[in-house]
């Protein structure tokens, strides 16, 4: 007998039906009747046939024709809304609009998997899960890790033994001794009392990290979960069931407890939760769909799944992946500028930074002279300005590699640590087995990713501050040669004015952003927890800076490619001229003003999905294979005079002195 999951102003009722023939008008009336019977009022109506109301879908909110049959219109177990003509409260409950949610339109089924061990997690391996690529398994190893721990946790709970957290209450009641009966109704009340976060949800993706990641810190086998309640989350994982998690309520030490006791609340069966299959209903719904049930939470559970750093962790993942994605294109784009502005190679000469050897700095000193090397690839314009009388390149230009490779260094450095954070135990207490014994700790301060993270902000920016000052030269005539603003007839048309603007308003919003929020600490819970990291607003705030970096530096791709326009005939070097056929495959020349935004959003996407660096790649690649090594002992004579003269020329900056 097919069943459908119904939401009528606010409450979801389950529908069983007959025959497949009945229609979606029966489905609603019958709805609705159910509705009514459950008020003590008839929920204001006199009776079924006066109320009028349309049907659509959760997922995807697609309206349903009253007179279709339900065998051809709806999946069984499938999830709809009732909306009561001149109620606006419904649509305000379906939650399928939120942001990332339509990416998941064309969700399908993984067919991988990801064994999971708690130690050999990557961030890329992490935001890959995330999309939705891979389903999750332990490794046996994994497996027998957890039942040990576990075995510790039942043998503590049948002696009685008074330990944190497992037979005392928590933070300020850590010293209030729980009976033996309550010890279950415990963890329960701890999953909802702490579900208290505030603020937009996680969008699908993040969630599935947060969710993944977890999932791995359990797998090491010091939380004290049973196997049977951490495969349930495993499930759950596998069948895309996602928990409503508010993104604010975490300080970032006892761990990230308010998202992660949402992310618990909804394997409980209580609160929201989202699948494609469902879009947003009641968890224990959601869960139903998929052939699931509720977790029933044992001594020590509720605590296992909510104490630890993840929250942080996951959403650093992200920013570090990219991070790493646009540090690597914003190389490319920088060197597109260099060539639109009629600049040198000479400041990237291997020997200068053989000198001064920072390993970034090398190799983004080493991308430029790949993408620009007139020997390797022939470059029109380059060859237009060889014997220009110009000296040297404003900085903007000619620091790149000290600029840009600084960036890559903080983010090296940082995935190191959060690579660290994502393989550890972050409990309390920790269970181990093999010592028979929990021992209380500090795991679960957030530190460590909270202030690298604020310190991938701060080095990230600097990709964006020095693009943003390259667009400045890009649009100023009086510093490129060019029309002003990248157009022609100016005055009738504006051109590229206000994306600068844009980019500079980025810009002045990521310096507030990289305000460090580790320097800042709060005590909580009676001072018991009395200091904190506030790494949940480090991550979530590094996200947002390295989505304006992205932003800015897609703006300034735009201007570069407009400013081959201007150069025509002359062509650039073949891998910097399928950047610019990229960027033209989504956006055309820029002939006269036209609405821009979306111009904008095209080639952030570009960024995004890392398609400049994809077209650039091999030729980085072909010329790395052809030039390493690369590096030779400097000496007095390496800068002969011709070698100088034959070089030198630059786009704006004419100071001989800096």
């Amino acid at each position: 007998m097919p069943r459908y999951t119904v939401h009528v102003r606010g409450e979801w009722l389950a529908v069983p039906c007959q025959t497949g023939t009945n229609t979606v008008r029966w489905l609603g009336k019958e709805a609705v009747r159910r509705y009514m019977k459950n008020k003590p009022d008839n929920g204001g109506f006199a009776s079924v046939e006066e109320v009028k109301f349309c049907v659509r879908r959760c997922k995807g909110l697609g309206l349903l024709d009253h007179d279709d049959t339900l065998e051809d219109t709806l999946e069984d177990n499938e999830f709809v809304e009732v909306a009561i003509e001149g109620d606006v409260m419904s649509s305000d409950f379906i939650a399928s609009k939120l942001e990332g949610v339509d990416l998941y339109s064309k969700y399908q089924e993984p067919e991988k998997y990801i064994y999971l061990d708690g130690n050999s997690l990557t961030p890329e391996d992490l935001v890959n899960l995330g999309k939705g690529l891979y389903k999750i398994k332990l490794t046996p190893e994994a497996e027998a890790k957890v039942r040990q721990s576990r075995e510790v946790i039942e043998r503590i709970v049948k002696e009685q033994t008074v330990v944190y957290g497992i037979t005392t209450g928590f933070g300020k009641f850590a010293r209030t001794v729980i009976p033996t009966s309550k010890l279950k109704e415990l963890q329960v009340n701890l999953v909802r009392s702490h579900s208290a976060g505030v603020g937009k949800p996680l969008i699908p993706a993040r969630s599935r990290m947060l969710l993944a990641l977890r999932i791995n810190v359990l797998a090491k086998g010091y939380s004290g979960i049973s196997l049977e309640t951490l495969q349930q989350v495993i499930e759950a994982f596998n069948a895309s069931c996602l928990p409503y998690i508010p993104e604010k309520g975490t300080v970032g030490a006892s761990g990230d407890l308010a998202p992660l006791s949402h992310l618990a609340l909804g394997f409980i069966g209580e609160g929201k939760m989202w699948s494609p299959k469902s879009g947003w209903a009641d968890a224990k719904y959601v869960l139903q769909a998929h052939g699931l049930k509720p977790i029933t939470l044992k001594p020590k559970e509720g605590l296992a799944l909510i104490n630890g750093t993840q929250m942080i962790s996951s959403l650093g993942c992200e920013a570090v992946e990219r991070a790493s994605a646009i540090a690597r294109q914003a190389d490319i784009v920088a060197a597109l500028t260099l060539e639109v502005l009629k600049g040198t190679t000479r400041a990237f000469d291997t020997d200068i930074h053989a000198v001064r050897a920072h390993r970034g700095q090398i190799e983004v000193a080493f991308r430029f002279r790949s993408l620009l090397d007139s020997d390797h690839h022939p470059s029109e314009i380059a060859e237009s300005h060889r014997f220009c009388d110009r000296v040297q390149d404003a900085y903007t230009l000619r620091c790149c590699p000290q600029v840009h490779g600084v960036a890559n260094d903080t983010i090296a450095f940082v995935k190191d640590i959060i690579t660290t954070e994502i393989n550890s135990a972050t409990d309390n207490p920790m269970v181990f087995a093999e010592r028979g014994e929990t021992i209380s700790g500090g795991n679960f301060h957030g530190e460590y990713p909270a202030k690298a993270l604020d310190y991938l902000a701060i080095g990230v920016h600097e990709l964006a501050a020095i693009s943003e000052r390259r667009i400045e030269r890009l649009c100023n005539p009086s510093l490129s040669e060019l029309p002003a603003f990248l157009v022609t007839e100016g005055g009738l048309n504006s051109g590229f004015m206000i994306a600068h603007c844009t980019a500079a308003a980025l810009v002045s919003e990521n310096k507030a952003l990289c305000h460090p929020s580790s320097v800042d600490s709060l005590s909580t819970s009676a001072a018991t927890e009395d200091h904190v990291s506030m790494g949940g607003w480090a991550a979530r705030k590094a996200l947002k800076v390295i989505e304006h970096v992205e932003q800015v530096l897609a703006i300034e791709l735009l201007a570069a490619c407009q400013g081959i326009e201007f150069l025509r005939p002359l062509r650039t070097t073949t891998p910097l001229e399928k950047v610019y056929d990229l960027v033209r495959s989504v956006v055309r020349p820029w002939l006269k003003d036209r609405f821009m935004a979306p111009d904008i959003e095209a080639a952030h996407r570009l960024l995004l999905e890392q398609k400049v660096w994809e077209v650039a790649v091999p030729y980085i690649e072909k010329y790395r294979r052809e030039h390493i090594p690369e590096s030779r002992p400097v000496s007095p004579t390496a800068f002969s005079l011709d070698s100088l003269r034959m070089n030198k020329c630059v786009g704006t900056d004419h100071s001989d002195q800096d």
